[in-house]
C-alpha cells in the first residue's frame, strides 16, 4: 500500500555511499517527476541529476554540508523558470499540437489568454509560480523514491544562488529550487532511522464540511 513506503520513508540524514540505486530505479522516479501534473500543462522546471563527484562536492559546501548531497547516488537539483515567456508557451502548444492533434486555434484560444495573465506580470512572481509547480513533481519524486524502496532526502537547506552558479543555471534560465539526493540509508550513524514518524492528528488536519 502507498500509505506503508510513505511510512517507511524518513528524510534520510546518513546514507551508504557504497550502495548504488540502479538507473533502472532512477528512471522510474524520474518517469513518476515527469507525469506530475503542472498549471496548464507547462512543466515550468527542469531535473538536473548529478553524479559527478567534483560538482556533487562543490554543492555540498553551499548546502550546509550536509553529507548526503556526495554520499547519494544521485542528486536531483529541481530548478524552475526564472520567468514565462512566450516562447516557452509556444513550445508547450506545439507539443501538444503534434502529440494530441489538438488544432492550433483551439490551444491558442485557450493559451493566449493564459499569455496576456502571466506575461506582463513581474518575473519574481512567475518564479514563485513555476517554483511551485517544480514543488509538486518534487513531492511525486519523494512518493515513488519511496515506492521504489530508495532513500531521498528533501532539501531546501542550500545557497540557490550559488548553485545556480556552479550549475550555470542563469545563463539557461532557470533558478534552482530544491535539492534531493537518493540512496540507501546507512545502518548506523543516522539520529533520525527508527524514530516515530510524529504527524497531526487527522482531527487538527482535516476539517470536513458537508
Amino acid at each position: 500500500m502507498l500509505t506503508e513506503k510513505l511510512t517507511w520513508r524518513y528524510a534520510t540524514k546518513a546514507m551508504d555511499a557504497s550502495k548504488k540505486v540502479s538507473r533502472e530505479k532512477l528512471d522510474a522516479i524520474l518517469e513518476a517527476i515527469n507525469l506530475a501534473p503542472t498549471s496548464s500543462g507547462l512543466q515550468p522546471f527542469e531535473v538536473l541529476v548529478i553524479s559527478n563527484d567534483e560538482v556533487r562536492a562543490k554543492i555540498r559546501e553551499v548546502a550546509w554540508n550536509q553529507a548526503q548531497v556526495t554520499d547519494s547516488s544521485y542528486l536531483l537539483v529541481f530548478a524552475a523558470w526564472d520567468n514565462y515567456t512566450a516562447e516557452r508557451i509556444d513550445a508547450v502548444i506545439n507539443q501538444t499540437h503534434e502529440e494530441r492533434g489538438t488544432p492550433l486555434d483551439v490551444l491558442n484560444a485557450y493559451y493566449d489568454n493564459l499569455k496576456a495573465m502571466y506575461l506582463p506580470r513581474d518575473a519574481e512572481v512567475n518564479y514563485a509560480h513555476a517554483a511551485r509547480q517544480a514543488y509538486i513533481a518534487f513531492g511525486i519524486g519523494l512518493t515513488a523514491a519511496a515506492f521504489e524502496e530508495v532513500d531521498a532526502t528533501p532539501m531546501e537547506g542550500f545557497d540557490a544562488d550559488k548553485v545556480d552558479e556552479i550549475l550555470g543555471l542563469r545563463a539557461k534560465g532557470l533558478r534552482s529550487v530544491t535539492l534531493m539526493p537518493i540512496g540507501y540509508r546507512a545502518q548506523s550513524g543516522d539520529w533520525l532511522q527508527g524514530a516515530k514518524k510524529v504527524r497531526k492528528p487527522m482531527a487538527e488536519l482535516v476539517t470536513e464540511i458537508a
